[in-house]
């Protein structure tokens, strides 16, 4: 095997060759490219990366900005940083992005009126599981005292119960 690839080494001319190097070395040199971001003050960089987890993005529907690597994601870096640069506050910023893209860039909304019931529906819905989880297991368990109770009587009410039975059969045909 080794050999055929030494032969098959010495056919490919030195220009392909070169070229295919070349394109290997850039395949990995863009592979290797990652947003190197520059701040005045470096105490910025964990609110930076901290906010870009805590926003999504718009086009990506389940990613946060750290995450994608969409158009709209990489500007909203920037813009991110740039307000950052501008001294807002966390808030200010996750407020001023709000306003430009709703409350969907917001990975956990705010409790308004408009949301109440995305917050409010889990406990809801577990709630309500409960109450079919009780209401099943009483059920069940009434049936299982009704069976009980008709095993449990004595000789004498079981003979009297099946006269009556049997004068009601006789007494219906």
């Amino acid at each position: 095997m080794r050999h055929k690839l030494i032969a098959l080494a010495m056919l490919v001319s030195p220009s392909l060759k070169r070229a295919i190097l070349l394109l290997l070395l850039l395949s990995s040199a863009v592979m290797a490219v990652e947003d190197v971001v520059s701040f005045s003050d470096e105490s910025l960089r964990p609110r930076y990366q901290q906010l870009l987890e805590e926003l999504r993005c718009p086009k990506c529907q389940n990613q946060n900005l750290a995450d994608s690597n969409s158009a709209i994601s990489q500007d909203l870096r920037a813009e991110v940083q740039r307000l950052l640069e501008r001294d807002l506050t966390d808030d200010e910023i996750k407020e001023y992005l709000k306003n430009r893209y709703s409350e969907f860039i917001l990975y956990r909304p705010q409790v308004n009126r408009a949301t109440w019931f995305l917050w409010a529906a889990p406990i809801a819905l577990l709630v309500l599981g409960g109450l079919i989880l009780l209401g099943l297991s009483r059920r069940q368990k009434h049936r299982h005292s009704e069976k009980a109770g008709t095993t449990m009587r004595s000789d004498d009410q079981q003979r009297r119960l099946e006269a009556l039975l049997g004068s009601q059969k006789r007494g219906s045909e």
